[in-house]
């Protein structure tokens, strides 16, 4: 017998469903690789292009123009590292808030968990993150750095990333159904999150005092964390990556509640 309830105005987050669903998180991630560079001359080189571009230009403005310090390692080295993880974040935030506008049809026509849809836009852009990489390992033998033990705490920093554009990318996904405005205030507010945020310039320049609050921002957290695992930098940033973990976590839970309350009207509404 099957018996039908009421849906609950705070659904459960079930996992389990979307692990059920793998194989079409994996085919939109696919899909969403090949559209990206479909019928691109240059193709998979613009993974590098964008995030060089930007320390040419950080280099040439920021460390020598106005010379903006970079904690004894070289400027150009200092702005391409703390990039990467920024262009994985902000690439991905933008591909999740519009992912659900942008898969409409797909959504009004069959049943899968939602979740699917922004988590696949995330995990496409990984792919150009390691791309990129590559570089940046070309650029840390060429000024002769060789990081230390803390290296292995890298792949923490790159989930912590993640798990950044993702709790947004929640937020913001699920506000776009409704109103479509949101889409419009995305641009302004990654190029805004991109100078709170220390890439063209080091979190030490940030009195004492203000470090915590300025932790509240997640991606501080990850840049630092960044640089301290590859660039060998002696002083750990513990407390702003414990302060931008936290505020992470909460992000992610409220966005996925959040997510999963407005997932019942997506179809109805998009």
């Amino acid at each position: 017998m099957i018996k039908i309830e009421p849906a609950n105005a705070w659904p459960s987050i079930d996992l389990r469903e979307l692990w059920d669903y793998r194989e079409l998180l994996y085919f939109l991630t696919w899909r969403d690789l090949k559209v990206r560079y479909k019928q691109t001359a240059l193709g998979a080189a613009w993974a590098v292009i964008q995030p060089l571009f930007m320390m040419l230009v950080f280099s040439l403005f920021f460390g020598r123009l106005a010379g903006v310090p970079s904690d004894g390692v070289p400027y150009p080295l200092f702005t391409f590292c703390a990039l990467l993880p920024w262009q994985l974040f902000a690439h991905s935030l933008t591909e999740s808030s519009n992912s659900l506008v942008r898969d409409q049809n797909l959504i009004t026509k069959v049943y899968f968990p939602r979740l699917v849809v922004p988590l696949s836009a995330v995990l496409a852009g990984l792919v150009d993150f390691a791309i990129a990489f590559v570089i940046l390992l070309g650029m840390l033998l060429f000024y002769g750095i060789v990081p230390g033990r803390q290296i292995v705490a890298l792949p923490f920093f790159i989930l912590l990333a993640i798990m950044s554009a993702m709790a947004v990318g929640l937020w913001l996904s699920a506000l776009n159904v409704q109103y479509r405005d949101v889409r419009y205030t995305i641009n302004f507010l990654v190029q805004f999150w991109l100078f709170a945020t220390p890439v063209a310039y080091p979190s030490s320049i940030i009195p004492a005092r203000w470090r915590v609050l300025y932790g509240l921002n997640p991606m501080v957290g990850v840049v630092e964390g960044f640089r301290w695992s590859l660039l060998g930098k002696p002083e750990s940033p513990g407390t702003l990556v414990v302060v931008s973990t936290v505020v992470v976590i909460v992000l992610l839970a409220g966005g996925m509640f959040y997510f999963r309350r407005m997932e019942q009207q997506f179809a109805d509404i998009v």
